[in-house]
């Protein structure tokens, strides 16, 4: 399915990666990729018509940094997304390096954690993920730290200005080998959260709605406490309620179907279950059939794909993203080039050797598509957005990535492939505070921007 086109991205040398970010860093309404790098620069590549090019500062490559994941989300209010860098120069547990929360003002970048009203809350403990969270819904996010020997983090800017850790107020500071994150309304009116685990059970969290949480893993048959949970990724795999993709590091991977009643059966197949070293799972339509693709980046083994073909899912070939012989750590979709197509661009770390990014391409298929950017009342992107696609009397939904599935953040757009179809009857936008906006025969082939209802 994929041609390899990594000639695109100027300068690239071999380098330990790990997570990648998709958000608009230089504020001119285009997305770049911002590239993790490990004891090496951060990248920050831009598309600029022909070929990706880094435009990162000396601030934001942080050359001394020991990046692990990143995400972006506007802590603020002010419209455009702060940068929040997960350093761990060590597996688990206490830590040297703090982490980074990169904000832009005006055209100048600092990071908010080194400001001395911040240093109480200096990250000091190793960790894997990180993921935008909008807990009320009033459009402004936290971003929630999956530690490694430590309890979570919640990291909120207070109505003073200051950074303050919000976990314990909201009922998540449990203590775990936190791995991937997810976090969308897939439980509840607002925005949930699920956290896959090494070592011990998963968590699900369930918002109550006033911003606290309760843990509810086990009640509703996901704890999975048997297997070293690696990755997560969303999927709505009938028009019903959001089911969770579950890479495993070494054990079965999982589907978790979620029923009408709440509760989630693991529905992989057997050859979707195989055990393997997984980094990175992405559920995305790479070839705009109008079924999402679900992708298994793997650590030193073939990458894996499955498409869901005459009511089944059925292993694809991968073409030149197989990558037997590659590290990966972390991936991202994101359409680069405008063409309505979805770019696949993989990093590559964990312990070396070290190898280049690599980006691919699928060919052109002929077949319809929309993309749909809902935005905050602030005017940033509304990651945690569900966004529903009706076309052909189908309806597909998507929910606008917060990351960290593990280590990455995909763009903020919903990408609806179409198939042969070329119009859409219905588009709707729900936001995480349950506002709705609904838009009748849009066009097609085009990036639909869905600005917050008006009171």
């Amino acid at each position: 399915m994929f041609l390899d086109c990594s000639r695109l991205i100027v300068g690239n040398q071999p380098r330990l990666s790990n997570g990648i970010a998709v958000t608009d860093v230089d504020g001119d309404g285009a997305f770049e990729l911002v590239v993790t790098g490990y004891g090496t620069n951060n990248l920050i590549l831009k598309w600029d018509g022909e070929k990706l090019v880094d435009i990162a500062s000396p601030l934001l490559a942080d050359a001394a940094g020991c990046t692990v994941a990143i995400t972006a989300a506007d802590v603020d209010g002010d419209g455009r997304e702060e940068l929040y860098v997960l350093n761990s120069d060590c597996a688990s547990g206490p830590k040297e390096m703090g982490d980074r929360l990169f904000a832009c003002f005006g055209k100048h970048w600092i990071d908010l954690l080194a400001q001395p009203e911040n240093a109480g809350m200096a990250n000091r403990v190793a960790g894997r993920s990180v993921v935008a969270m909008d807990r009320h819904g009033h459009g402004r996010y936290g971003f929630v730290v999956a530690a490694d020997g430590g309890p979570f983090r919640l990291f909120e800017l207070s109505r003073r200005g200051r950074l303050e850790d919000a976990a314990e107020e909201a009922g998540i500071d449990l203590i775990a080998a936190g791995r991937g994150l997810v976090c969308l309304p897939f439980l509840s009116d607002r925005m949930d959260l699920f956290a896959c685990n090494e070592g011990g059970p998963n968590f699900l969290f369930r918002n109550l709605g006033d911003g606290t949480f309760e843990e509810i893993a086990e009640e509703r048959g996901i704890a999975d406490s048997r297997f070293a949970g690696r990755a997560v990724a969303t999927l709505d795999t009938d028009g019903g309620a959001f089911d969770l993709l579950v890479g495993t590091w070494e054990g079965p991977q999982r589907l978790f179907r979620q029923r009408s009643g709440g509760g989630f059966v693991d529905e992989a197949t057997g050859e979707m279950s195989m055990p393997g070293r997984v980094s990175t799972v992405i559920a995305a339509d790479f070839d705009n059939d109008g079924y999402e693709e679900l992708f298994f980046n793997l650590h030193g083994e073939p990458n894996r794909l499955f498409g869901w073909r005459n009511d089944e899912w059925q292993p694809l070939e991968l073409g030149d993203a197989l990558e037997p012989k590659g590290n990966g750590t972390g991936a991202v979709v994101a359409d680069i080039d405008g063409d309505g197509r979805l770019e696949l661009l993989v990093a590559h770390g964990g312990g070396g050797p070290a190898q280049p990014l690599s980006l691919y391409r699928t060919a052109a298929t002929g077949n319809g598509w929309v993309r749909v950017l809902p935005l905050t009342p602030y005017g940033a992107p509304a990651r945690g957005a569900v966004v529903s696609c009706t076309a052909g009397g189908r309806r597909q939904r998507r929910a606008v990535c917060g990351g960290s599935g593990y280590l990455c953040q995909m763009e903020p757009v919903a990408h609806f492939g179409l198939g042969p179809l070329h119009a859409v009857e219905q588009i709707e936008v729900r936001w995480p505070d349950g506002t709705i906006a609904i838009i009748d025969n849009p066009p097609t082939g085009r990036v639909l921007t869905v600005p917050y209802p008006p009171e």
